[in-house]
């Protein structure tokens, strides 16, 4: 697998994708996710990256609508380092879909 989980005391780990990331892979990692902590993160570096985590995440909403589980996913920005450069990530906040956040 090409994708790694970055250790965060606050909650589930950050799934960090890259452009060579099994989309399925990261899907299935994402789920779980959701079925443990019902919130996940995933974070990805550059367009191909990006790419990929958008694919798992609609992936990861058909593994999820097997368990009746609907997710929503919100997009941001946030500045990581990386060999001591800071660089720009996109960060996405996976929730399923109906929480506090979603009802307006």
């Amino acid at each position: 697998m090409s994708f790694e989980d970055e250790e965060n005391l606050s909650g589930p780990d950050v799934i960090k994708v890259s452009a060579k990331s099994r989309s399925t892979a990261v899907a299935g990692a994402i789920a779980g996710v959701m079925r443990e902590h019902h919130y996940a993160e995933v974070q990805a570096i550059g367009a191909g990256a990006v790419n990929q985590a958008v694919k798992a995440l609609a992936i990861a909403r058909g593994y999820l609508s097997r368990d009746d589980i609907d997710i929503v996913f919100t997009p941001f920005f946030t500045e990581v380092s990386i060999d001591g450069q800071e660089r720009t990530a996109v960060r996405f906040a996976v929730e399923p879909r109906g929480t506090p956040s979603q009802q307006q």
